[in-house]
């Protein structure tokens, strides 16, 4: 069972993929529409909005206290968007290179026992 090394065309694709991504959710997030999404649209226009639930099961989550409705709390309201979008893409990166890291251990592991 060896970690192999990413070769250099690996490299040059994750960091061009993440850089995209993160260009992506700090530099263009400040332009999204600040309608509401689409359940939110669909439970305004039928008449059913006022009937959602005020203590959210995701209100109690730990993170909620850091984030609210796609911004940072506590940061200026120009940089909290962008803010939010930088870590939210880097959580999202390292959850999924953690996993695939796991997974990858994991069927090597299994194919040394067969």
């Amino acid at each position: 069972m060896s970690d192999r090394p990413l070769s250099k065309r690996n490299k040059v694709f994750i960091t061009s993929g993440l850089g995209i991504a993160l260009l992506i959710a700090v530099v263009l997030s400040p332009f999204a529409s600040s309608h509401p999404d689409g359940l939110d649209r669909v439970s305004q226009d039928h008449g059913f909005a006022d009937r959602a639930v005020e203590d959210a099961p995701a209100k109690k989550l730990p993170f909620h206290a850091v984030f609210d409705e796609y911004a940072l709390r506590g940061v200026p309201e120009g940089v909290a968007t962008p803010l939010a979008g930088l870590l939210g893409t880097l959580a999202t990166f390292g959850l999924a290179w953690g996993a695939g890291k796991l997974l990858v251990k994991g069927s090597h592991s299994s194919e040394s026992e067969s």
